[in-house]
C-alpha cells in the first residue's frame, strides 16, 4: 500500500483487517456518522436560507448565521475526522485510503473560512459573501460525494461486487 497519493486500497477493502477492528472499535466512527448527516441538514437549511437573500436581499443575518454554523459544524467534523483517522489509520490526515478526499477536503476549509473573513473584515459585500458561501457549498457537495463514492465502492469490493 503506497504511503502517498492514496490510489490504492487494500485488497480487502478501504481497510485491511486490523483498520476495519480499530474502526468498528472506536467511538469516533460513531461520532462521524452523526455529524455527517448533521452537516447535511445545516447545509440544507443554509442553502435554502443563502438562496432566500439572494433571491429577495431578505434574510442576510438568518443566512450568514447559518453559514456561520455550517462553518462550525465543518470544522468540527474536520478536526474529529482526523482523529478517527489517526486510530484508524495511524496518521491525522491524508492517510492513503482518504488520501484524495483529504487534499479537497482543504480546499473546502479554505472556501469557508474565506467566507469567514470576508464578513469579518467587511471586504467582500453582501450579495458578494453570499456567492462565496455558494462556491463554498459546491466544494462540500464535491467532496461529500467524493466520501461517499469510496465508501460505497469500498462496501461493494469488500461484498465482492467490484
Amino acid at each position: 500500500m503506497p504511503t502517498h497519493h492514496g490510489s490504492e486500497m487494500p485488497a480487502t477493502g478501504l481497510y485491511t483487517p486490523e483498520q476495519r477492528a480499530r474502526r468498528d472499535a472506536t467511538v469516533w466512527t460513531l461520532v462521524q456518522g452523526i455529524l455527517a448527516p448533521l452537516q447535511f441538514l445545516v447545509f440544507l437549511v443554509s442553502l435554502a436560507l443563502v438562496l432566500r437573500y439572494l433571491w429577495t436581499g431578505d434574510g442576510y443575518w438568518a443566512a450568514t448565521a447559518s453559514i456561520v454554523v455550517k462553518t462550525g459544524v465543518l470544522y468540527t467534523i474536520m478536526v474529529t475526522g482526523a482523529i478517527w483517522e489517526k486510530i484508524v489509520f495511524g496518521q491525522y490526515l491524508f492517510a492513503p485510503a482518504f488520501f484524495w478526499e483529504d487534499v479537497f477536503s482543504f480546499a473546502v476549509i479554505a472556501l469557508h473560512t474565506a467566507y469567514l473573513w470576508a464578513v469579518w473584515s467587511g471586504s467582500l459585500g453582501p450579495t458578494e459573501q453570499m456567492v462565496l458561501a455558494l462556491a463554498a457549498y459546491l466544494a462540500y457537495v464535491i467532496n461529500a460525494g467524493q466520501f461517499l463514492w469510496k465508501l460505497r465502492m469500498a462496501r461493494l469490493q469488500a461484498e465482492g461486487r467490484v
